[in-house]
């Protein structure tokens, strides 16, 4: 069953009525007359649901796009990676304390290359949500993202990875580990690199906890998909001390890809279809294989020293054009 957000109103009374008819033309399918009638009134419904949706989005306001972004129904991760990588082999563990299963890691082979994947998997139903830890990385995962990055450089592998999180763990026990040492020297292993790394954020990329396995030679991100310094409802916590006030963090922050490209901080935006990526999860994994397989080509004639000083010069980029 379809989920809708609180702005899809009027698009899921139409779809539902949609059904409704569906199911009516397949009882009475027997009276060819009736049969026409409910076709046809099918057809005007059809129509106008698609015109409510295209009108709605493409007219989303930041906070409607974080909702998109946030959709339960959205391709996480490990959709991306069934999908996208052949012989994918996931790796765990940090070498130091336990895995983290919030961050999916492992090699496999994109498009005839082998690649080191990274992401933040949050899951897709109770019991993997609790296990993945609603894609919020412990110290241990970020750990272990510099152990595969480390071998990535090691052995020439380009390294993909996807973001979407709404930042790192807060518990005790991740800041009594060393939760922003963890994050810090995984940002700064991405940024040490001699291999192309191309990050994409599928849903929400929420402050460090995106950032140290995004400090890439290049950023893209889906249509509705979000990428900020912390959530909304934190922001506004910490500016008016009201997390109701969402909204209003959410349009002033500049959250949004469009936004984002505008300022220069990522690199490109892949279009979503209709309606968001959850109405078509197979079109947008699609999209996104062909954008990233399009930026890996052209790092093939880079040295190793080219590389990571392209990605060191983009960031000093954003510095200066922000100042």
């Amino acid at each position: 069953m379809r989920t809708y957000l609180d702005f899809e109103k009027k698009i899921a009374e139409l779809e539902s009525k949609v059904s409704e008819l569906k199911s009516i033309g397949s009882d009475d399918q027997n009276e060819e007359e009736s049969s026409i009638s409910i076709d046809d009134e099918i057809h005007t419904l059809e129509e106008k649901a698609r015109k409510a949706l295209v009108d709605t989005y493409a007219n989303l306001t930041p906070w409607q796009k974080c909702q998109v972004a946030r959709h339960p129904d959205r391709p996480h991760c490990m959709a991306y990676v069934d999908a996208m990588i052949t012989d994918f082999v996931p790796l765990s563990g940090d070498r130091y304390f336990s895995d983290d299963d919030a961050i999916v890691a492992g090699v496999g082979r994109f498009r005839g290359r082998s690649v080191v994947v990274l992401g933040h998997e949050k899951g897709h139903d109770t019991e993997s949500r609790i296990k993945h830890n609603f894609g919020m990385a412990r110290p241990e995962g970020y750990r272990k993202a510099v152990r595969l990055m480390d071998m990535a450089d090691k052995f020439g592998m380009p390294i993909i990875t996807f973001v979407d999180t709404a930042g790192a763990f807060p518990g005790i026990g991740a800041e009594e580990r060393g939760q922003a040492e963890a994050i810090a020297r995984s940002t700064d292993r991405c940024l040490a690199l001699n291999v192309p790394m191309i990050t994409l954020v599928i849903g929400e990329g929420g402050s460090g906890g995106a950032l140290a396995i995004a400090t890439a030679n290049q950023v893209l991100m889906l249509e509705h998909s979000i990428y900020t310094v912390a959530s909304p409802e934190a922001a506004a916590s910490i500016l008016w001390h009201d997390s109701t006030r969402a909204k209003d963090a959410a349009t002033n922050m500049r959250i949004t890809a469009q936004d984002l490209d505008e300022l220069g901080i990522i690199d490109g935006i892949i279009t979503e279809p209709i309606g968001g990526a959850h109405r078509n999860p197979e079109k947008t994994i699609e999209s996104a294989s062909n954008m990233i397989d399009k930026r890996l080509q052209s790092f093939e004639t880079m040295t190793g020293d080219e590389i990571r000083q392209q990605r060191q010069q983009k960031f000093l980029d954003i510095g200066k054009s922000l100042h």
